[in-house]
């Protein structure tokens, strides 16, 4: 069964792909996902779209170990409160990390993965998770590689 249609798929395609967002002209204030008008100063017509630099910090985080089917290949799972070096915050997944590293104030950036695959003849959607800031995530792969010899 989808979950999505293929034109709902390929209209979010630029914002899985990239970190956009918007930013108020009035007050700076910024803003993930877009929006079209500032919560803080409540001005119209000042809105500026934004791509933001994907680096930032865990503001919080939480480690799932039951996840829908799925996601069921990716557990257990680190989800994460970002908060990006712009302002806002994203919700997402921590990859290349493993359960015990994630720590509150980590340095990450955002990196490109698959996020799900509905089933064999679905849509494969891709976007951005993030990763640590100070490349540990290399050792992660050297591990990985390690284990499957």
């Amino acid at each position: 069964m989808s979950t999505t249609s293929a034109p709902a798929h390929w209209r979010r395609m630029r914002e899985r792909y990239r970190l956009l967002g918007s930013k108020c002209g009035t007050c700076d204030t910024t803003f993930f996902p877009t929006t079209k008008v500032c919560s803080k100063c409540r001005r119209k017509g000042k809105i500026l779209p934004i791509e933001f630099s994907g680096k930032g910090r865990v503001f919080s985080y939480t480690v799932i170990y039951a996840a829908p089917k799925m996601f069921e290949q990716y557990t257990p799972a680190i989800v994460a409160l970002v908060q990006l070096d712009e302002g806002p915050k994203v919700l997402s997944q921590i990859v290349d990390c493993e359960l015990n590293e994630v720590k509150i104030g980590m340095e990450v950036e955002a990196c490109f993965r698959k996020l799900f695959e509905q089933d064999r003849s679905g849509i494969i959607s891709y976007g951005f998770k993030f990763r640590p800031l100070d490349n540990s995530w290399t050792k992660y792969y050297d591990i990985k590689k390690e284990q499957k010899r």
